[in-house]
């Protein structure tokens, strides 16, 4: 691939507002990826405009921690209850065993069981209910170290 192919490719993921291009043409096989952030700004005459974590959040972690992260297979809605009013199947500082059900995960009409594959605490909940993730995006960090 051309070296300006691939920089129309950028372009292109910044106009639409991509975070990962996966493609795949003439036999060649290209992954781009771009971070992406949040700008905020916060007044400095009205308190109420400052921005706070949600509560699911982890605060921050010690060192000794081994962390393991629990990544979405796909894009999709992330859900932490089977249904709305129901208690979350976890929250920060649940003990969790490999196989754990810990959110669901709707793609395309489809309930997706999201599981631990490891045992541990879970140290955070890095997405919101209801909210729709990427690919690759980190879910749940699970402290092993317990």
């Amino acid at each position: 691939m051309e070296r300006n192919e691939i920089s129309q490719l950028a372009d292109l993921m910044i106009e639409k507002g991509l975070t990962v291009l996966d493609m795949t043409a003439k036999g060649e096989t290209i992954r781009l990826e771009r971070a992406t952030t949040v700008a905020t700004s916060v007044a400095v005459a009205a308190p109420t405009a400052i921005i706070t974590e949600a509560p699911t959040r982890a605060k921050a972690l010690p060192a000794a921690q081994k962390l393991h992260d629990i990544k979405s297979p796909t894009v999709g809605t992330f859900y932490v209850a089977s249904e709305p009013g129901k208690e979350p199947f976890v929250k920060v500082g649940d003990k969790v065993n490999s196989g754990d059900i810990l959110c669901i995960l709707e793609a395309m009409k489809m309930q997706n069981d999201i599981v631990a594959d490891v045992s541990g605490v879970i140290a955070e909940v890095c997405a919101d209910n209801s909210q729709i993730v990427e690919y690759g995006q980190v879910l749940f960090r699970i402290d092993t170290s317990v």
